[in-house]
């Protein structure tokens, strides 16, 4: 399945989350729903997959931790905040240079309106 199809499953997954549960939980609340929604749509996900680090040839197996890596593809960076600033957009964008991923998905499960808290964040596409 390509990038965007699974893009498409991943953001009404969220609306789908959002809506039943509201804003304001904990971000795990948010990630096992998000993770339970995704696969019973039949999607593959990995929750907080360890991705390490090659630091000048030395393998460093805490690099960081991905909330949600969905069929082996996206990233999806969860949140429950008031408000996104711009680190996180920059933390994201580096754990998918890292990890080698082309698509990525920053969600603040923290917004009135989860359209305003869904980000894509693409590398190097």
């Amino acid at each position: 399945m390509h990038e965007n199809d699974i893009a498409e499953i991943i953001v009404d997954a969220c609306f789908k989350v959002h809506t039943t549960l509201g804003p304001g939980l904990l971000e795990s609340v948010y990630e096992t729903a998000l993770a339970c929604e995704l696969q019973k749509r039949g999607l593959a996900i990995t929750r907080q997959q360890i991705i390490p680090i090659n630091y000048e040839g030395v393998i460093l197996d805490e690099g960081f931790r991905a909330d949600l890596v969905v069929e082996g593809k996206i990233i999806v960076e969860l949140k429950s905040v008031e408000q996104i600033v711009p680190v996180h957009k920059k933390q994201l964008l580096t754990y998918l240079r890292l990890a080698d991923k082309k698509l990525g998905f920053l969600v603040n499960f923290g917004a009135n309106l989860i359209k305003d808290g869904i980000t894509r964040i693409a590398n190097g596409i």
